[in-house]
């Protein structure tokens, strides 16, 4: 049974007491249960803190996302020809080994998480000196990744930074650090209670589990979004808008289970897949690999625009609904195809876009097949239980989701989320999550 005592609300301290009885505790030293108890508070001594690290992570996506949009009309594929923009891809290839070489590894999210596991931030900021012109060149050129995973890293680094400089524990650098993901997600996606609950529940497999950095993510991302939202004008609009869901019926819900079968589904061919292809790019020289990648892209790219860039700016003429059948397969095939060539071959960049991409586009085609079904449930879940399905993100991506088509949808995202992160529980994409070791627990 959980228990909730409010604490009361005094000198910028919120707090609550959870009390926690485990079935299965831990005896303690005289044989009797230990009954576990958390803490979820912003502490005052945080306050500074979690507000510095909001205010940084907001400002600097907003700086991040400002230059990657002048370098995407420069290196972007909207206006070259296939021969030029193969020059473009082949080039930043060469030249994301030629900074890696110079500046040091730039590091990614799956080895930020494992570091906040076990440091409780990240190892090394200088990272960010290689991870922000790799990420910058690899997106803006056209890679099939977005710039979710760099920016968050890049927020989350500051949120590491910011907690030595005030000479915090490693548990409290834990809490910033996680923070500053919250923000970068945010900033990202326009839903700062989805971005929150992303930022904690990727650390790990079955939900988040450092519940005393939920309410410091919350405020986090909070900040960083309406500092993003001031510097920047864009408005309080989510990322993408999708269709009115219209009249709800209870079939929907039985759509909801499907596409929550179909997304995991679709969760395990694309963690096999990416596993296979950075297994046999192991055997390729490490130098010559982004260079590859980049030539390959520009295969793909003959084939159909939907292989480059990582789906952002195609999303509005997926769900719009003009597209056919066989265009709305190719538009799937040939985003997994670049996100699986640009991931192997070691550009920078994050696959949680294009999962959404894909996952609308499968909606779409879907409803197709059946014209009585509701276009939108389909888009919506299915994007949802994909990226859940791979990133174990259930309450996060619903949200995330949802906010973009209506709350009225929340029953069957959240359905196709749960199921896919059930029916996908023995494949993982991010092999750093793991479960929260017994010593981080506060008793």
């Amino acid at each position: 049974m959980t228990e909730f005592h409010p604490r009361g609300f005094a000198a910028g301290i919120s707090c609550y007491d959870i009390d926690v009885d485990f079935e299965h505790a831990p005896n303690g030293p005289d044989g009797s249960r230990r009954r576990a108890r958390f803490f979820v508070e912003l502490k005052a001594r945080l306050a500074i803190p979690v507000l510095l690290v909001g205010v940084g992570g907001g400002v600097a996506g907003a700086a991040y996302i400002g230059l990657l949009n002048v370098l995407t009309r420069t290196l972007g594929p909207g206006s070259h020809t296939v021969l030029v923009q193969a020059a473009i891809l082949v080039a930043v290839g060469v030249a994301i080994t030629v900074i890696s070489r110079v500046l040091g590894d730039s590091g990614n999210v799956e080895l930020l998480v494992d570091n906040i596991h076990v440091l409780g931030g990240a190892e090394d900021v200088r990272t960010l000196r290689s991870l922000i012109p790799t990420s910058l060149l690899c997106i803006s050129a056209g890679g099939a990744m977005g710039p979710e995973a760099p920016l968050v890293q890049a927020s989350g680094t500051l949120g590491t930074w910011v907690a030595a400089r005030f000479d915090l524990d490693a548990e409290d650098m834990r809490i910033l650090t996680i923070t500053g993901m919250a923000a970068g997600f945010a900033v990202l996606f326009g839903a700062p209670l989805g971005a929150a609950l992303f930022a904690l529940e990727i650390l790990h497999r079955r939900g988040l589990q450092y519940y005393e950095a939920l309410l410091p993510a919350l405020i986090g991302s909070l900040i960083g979004f309406a500092a993003s939202v001031a510097l920047t004008g864009v408005g309080l609009e989510p990322l993408w808008q999708l269709p009115p869901v219209g009249q709800l019926q209870s079939t929907d819900l039985l759509w909801a289970v499907a596409i929550g079968v179909l997304g995991a589904a679709g969760a395990v061919v694309f963690t096999v897949v990416a596993a296979a292809a950075r297994r046999v790019v192991a055997r390729v020289p490490a130098y010559v690999v982004p260079a590859v990648g980049g030539l390959v892209l520009a295969g793909l790219f003959w084939w159909s625009p939907f292989a480059l860039t990582n789906g952002e700016g195609q999303v509005q003429t997926v769900v719009a609904g003009s597209l056919t059948a066989s265009a709305l397969a190719v538009a799937v095939a040939a985003k997994f195809a670049g996100v699986i060539t640009t991931m192997a071959g070691r550009w920078k960049g994050g696959f949680i876009i294009p999962l959404f991409f894909m996952g609308f586009a499968g909606g779409q085609l879907l409803h197709l097949a059946f014209p009585s079904s509701n276009a939108t449930v389909l888009m919506a879940g299915l994007a949802v239980a994909l990226c859940a399905g791979v990133t174990k993100t259930p309450l996060g991506s619903t949200l995330a989701v949802t906010q973009m088509a209506g709350l009225t949808l929340l029953p069957m995202t959240l359905i196709a989320a749960v199921l896919a992160l059930v029916l996908t529980s023995s494949t993982v994409m991010i092999e750093t999550q793991r479960e929260r070791t017994p010593n981080r627990v506060q008793r």
